[in-house]
């Protein structure tokens, strides 16, 4: 059964920190390049991966004892929002133009630039977090692919709009505050008990 409630918090959690990151960028790049659905397909697919990658993670966490994992939980997000406030603006990365325009050359380029640029990153580490926070693996994957792709989407087709009228420092704090109250939450919880 999907909890939307989970669902909903993973999608604001996720959208919210990735929004700021440099693949948001990166997808930006290569849908001015690009026909923007080979682009999205291949972002999609590798962004896929990763939540499920992470939300395999989370689980295995589940099977330590619960206030352990809230404590981890805990200073795993307000380590995430301390990388977020501290983190400084970034330039655009320069993306390799593929040979031509077919969607297997587009897709598999948006596909291997997100794939590698994304492992290990503060979303996927986040969203094995909250797969451990919740217990539900289903909801926190769907919630987290969801918010993903939607900063994809976000990026690739409306990129620079958004960015002249939502200054990018405001979102990372927006999404640094986010993830700092998670933190405390957790924390709280580990040690009431």
């Amino acid at each position: 059964m999907i909890s939307f409630t989970v669902t909903a918090v993973v999608f604001g959690v996720v959208f919210l920190a990735e929004l700021p990151d440099k693949t948001a960028l990166a997808g930006l790049v290569l849908g001015t390049r690009y026909r923007a659905s080979y682009v999205f397909a291949g972002v999609a697919a590798a962004f896929a991966v990763h939540v499920a990658l992470a939300v395999a993670a989370g689980s295995v966490l589940t099977l330590l004892p619960q206030q352990l994992v809230q404590a981890l939980t805990g200073v795993l997000f307000l380590g995430g929002a301390a990388v977020l406030l501290m983190k400084k603006d970034e330039d655009e990365t320069e993306v390799r133009k593929p040979e031509n325009q077919s969607f297997w050359k587009v897709s598999g380029a948006g596909f291997m630039l997100i794939l590698i640029a994304e492992f290990g990153d503060l979303t996927q580490i986040m969203t094995a977090n909250l797969a451990a926070r919740y217990d539900d693996p289903l909801s926190v994957g769907i919630g987290a692919v969801l918010a993903l792709w939607s900063v994809a989407a976000i990026g690739i087709v409306g990129g620079k709009a958004l960015m002249r009228r939502v200054p990018l420092k405001l979102i990372t704090k927006v999404a640094a505050l986010l993830m700092l109250g998670l933190g405390l939450w957790s924390l709280w919880e580990a040690i009431a008990g």
